[in-house]
């Protein structure tokens, strides 16, 4: 799976891309089809946004997470990243 972060306004430090590239691989690890991931990283003021768009086998998913801190953001947009592959995935069992 190849990963593109990028960041608006937010300076991308080694720990911000390995603390992504970390989470990632917890999706992989649940389906396996993942082709990319585009990742972007923002602040506005005092609000700190996540958003991630996934292709996978089949589709596209999006998901975005805003929060105080750049961390928490991260692990938000993972875990509705996680839901909604694990929902692709059982879609695409029933249909086969």
């Amino acid at each position: 799976m190849q990963i593109n972060i990028t960041g608006h306004h937010v300076e991308l430090t080694d720990s911000l891309n390995d603390y992504v590239q970390t989470k990632f691989e917890k999706l992989e690890r649940h389906f396996d089809n993942i082709t990319n991931a585009q990742v972007t990283l923002s602040v506005e003021k005092t609000r700190q946004k996540a958003e991630g768009d996934v292709h996978v086998a089949g589709g596209q998913l999006f998901a975005s997470d805003e929060q105080e801190d750049m961390y928490a953001a991260i692990d938000g947009l993972i875990d509705k990243l996680d839901r909604q592959i694990i929902k692709h995935k059982e879609k695409m069992k029933t249909h086969k």
